[in-house]
């Protein structure tokens, strides 16, 4: 199939944009060329020119991810190979053994496997926060499940699976002092977040998401990371005569050479973010037609405010996986079934353990796009 971003007047069939997004902007590319073939060099290794125009990208690129986060000081954001060791990093380094734990209702396995294993392993316990059927945390009963040895409460701001936001302001008030995680995987780059004024502890995130930059970056952030202990140690280029990790920051956090070239194409995708080429009520209509139809079922957020630029959906006389197919097959549909390494959120839809068929739209996508899928899916349901 063919894809061009620069050419909306081209099909764009691709909707797996959870998974990881495509096409990306031209330049993510070619800032990567640029430093593997130009630019060469390592990260705070040295002063040499070459060095110095490394560090200049990655300083940008965390400035930029600072605005975008709506943190005060670029210091605060450090760089991961991915969402899942941001994550990792903070379930690893805070003192939870033997403590509670709440998770939304609609986490991913990036968080349900490591709180599993300090479960099994710190005889820390686990609990689901009340919530309304289409996973949305339910705010007004949060404060009934604190606990006196509650010590931290995860959130997936958006869902990989029917794309509900949650509601991180009442999130917070409901939660008094106990730290909160987010996991902005899904959302950053499409969904506004303020880690500040939402009062978010920790925030883990990707880059080659909604932020449209390659696979393999990532990052965290940290209100308070002196709480943290250091998830990997290693070679900073700093303070190398002394075996303990720097404290301060990013060093602290950023042990060994970091994905130079995949923070290049980041601060790439960063400068060139692309205007959305569809209309968010555009979106919308495209669920609400869906979701009209009786022999399609729609999971998505039941509140259009809350509702991310992700959602799913079964057919009624079709398992998901020949669905999918015959998108691909017959309609050059790209999209993803299954569980979506989600099955938390699977089992709290009811749709556990066959899935469902995901859609997740990007900038790129036009209204001409969304139209052509909602007749294909329309068509394979009839059928």
């Amino acid at each position: 199939m063919e894809t061009d971003p620069r050419n909306p007047e081209i099909f764009n069939g691709y909707f797996d944009n959870a998974t990881t997004s495509f096409p990306k902007p031209p330049e993510v590319g070619q800032e990567m060329s640029r430093y593997l073939c130009e630019v060469g060099g390592s990260y705070g290794r040295s002063a040499l020119t070459r060095t110095l125009e490394v560090a200049r990208v990655i300083e940008e690129a965390r400035d930029r991810l600072s605005g975008i986060l709506g943190c005060r000081s670029s210091r605060h954001v450090v760089f991961t190979p991915n969402a899942t060791v941001a994550i990792n990093t903070v379930l690893s380094g805070l003192p939870l053994e033997e403590g509670h734990i709440l998770v939304s209702p609609m986490e991913h396995n990036a968080v349900m496997r490591p709180l599993a294993e300090i479960c099994r392993r710190a005889r820390a316990t686990l609990e689901v926060m009340p919530h309304l059927p289409d996973g949305t945390v339910d705010a007004g009963r949060l404060a009934r499940v604190l606990r006196p040895d509650t010590r931290l409460a995860v959130v997936n701001h958006q869902s990989n699976v029917n794309g509900v936001v949650q509601p991180l302001p009442a999130i917070r008030q409901a939660l008094g002092e106990v730290p909160l995680l987010v996991d902005a995987a899904q959302s950053l780059g499409n969904t506004p977040l303020d880690v500040v004024t939402q009062g978010i502890d920790f925030c883990a995130f990707t880059g080659h998401k909604g932020l449209l930059g390659p696979t393999g970056t990532g990052g965290l952030y940290l209100r308070d990371p002196e709480k943290v202990r250091p998830f990997i140690l290693g070679g900073t280029g700093s303070r190398s005569e002394s075996y303990e990790m720097p404290e301060f920051l990013p060093d602290r956090f950023e042990a060994g050479t970091p994905n130079v070239a995949g923070l290049f194409g980041l601060k790439g995708a960063l400068d060139n973010a692309p205007a959305p080429r569809h209309r968010r009520e555009e979106l919308l209509d495209l669920i609400r037609r869906l979701r009209a139809r009786k022999e399609i079922r729609i999971f998505a957020a039941e509140d259009d405010a809350c509702q991310g630029p992700v959602f799913s959906f079964r057919l009624r006389r079709t398992d998901v996986s020949t669905a999918s197919v015959r998108l691909n097959r017959e309609y050059s549909i790209e999209t993803r079934t299954g569980l979506h390494c989600a099955p938390l959120a699977h089992r709290t839809l009811g749709t556990f353990p066959e899935g469902t068929v995901r859609v997740a739209v990007s900038a790129y996508h036009t209204a001409a796009d969304l139209q052509r899928l909602a007749e294909a899916v329309e068509e394979v349901a009839q059928s």
